[in-house]
This record gives C-alpha cells, structure tokens and sequence, in this order.
C-alpha cells in the first residue's frame, strides 16, 4: 500500500493491483483515516457474512452501519472506543431465505471470532512500528 500527498491534508492512496482513492482530513468528500478504519471493519465483516449467507439465498437487503466514538484517553492519546458493525439483513421467503436467516448469527459469530483479520487486529491489539525511510529527510 503507498500512500502519496497531493495538497497539504489531501492524499492518493494506492494498491498492488492498481485501485487509488483519496483520502483527507475531511474538508471535502474525501474519506478520513477513521471512516477508512470503520469502513475496514465493517467492510471485512460484511465480506464474511455475505459469503457465508448468499450461498443459501441472495439477500433483499443488506446494509451494514459501522459507529464509534473518537476519545481523547487518559494519557492524552486520540483513539476510537464503542465500535459497533449493525447489520440489517433480510431474506427472500421460502426455504432458501429460512436457510440463510439461519445462518446469519452463526455468520456474524464466526466473522467475529476467527475470519475478519481486520477486527480481530484491532480487538487484540498490533504493535505498528512508524519509521522514517533511509535518506527521506531530502539531504
């Protein structure tokens, strides 16, 4: 992943396989690093479920809202706490759609406990080391 400043408080960032976005401080429309977190959450959580539930039946709806709180912590420190991934899903009727409501919690459990790395990083916790690139400083 490559991230490259455009303006000040506006960036492109960019993957291996040639996706950009933008991402900014939120004075436009750009995405935050935050909503960008939220939206990883929500996103890898989403992935999981509607692999496991559309197997049994396409979904008439499936939305998910991703919220939490921005906090300054004791030590003084930014940091997001009460993150919570709503899903409001619903199935057609019939046998298939019976199948894929009752898959649902086990999916949402599942995503939870063992297949959403991004979750799962940020609930145990990484160490992220931040280092300056030999010779960045332009000398």
């Amino acid at each position: 992943m490559e991230i490259e400043r455009t303006s000040v408080g506006q960036y492109v960032v960019r993957n291996a396989r040639g996706g950009s976005m933008s991402i900014g401080t939120g004075q436009d429309g750009s995405f935050t690093p935050v909503e960008l977190l939220l939206a990883a959450i929500g996103g890898c959580t989403a992935i999981d479920v509607d692999h496991i539930t559309s197997r049994r039946a396409e979904p008439t709806q499936f939305s998910v809202e991703v919220t939490g709180d921005k906090v300054r912590d004791t030590a003084g420190g930014n940091r997001m706490q009460n993150l919570t991934v709503e899903f409001t899903v619903t199935f057609p009727s019939g046998a298939d759609g019976d199948a894929a409501r009752e898959a649902l919690p086990r999916s949402l459990q599942q995503s939870h406990d063992r297949l959403c790395t991004v979750s799962r990083t940020v609930e145990l916790g990484t160490p992220v080391s931040i280092v300056e690139a030999a010779g960045s400083s332009g000398d």
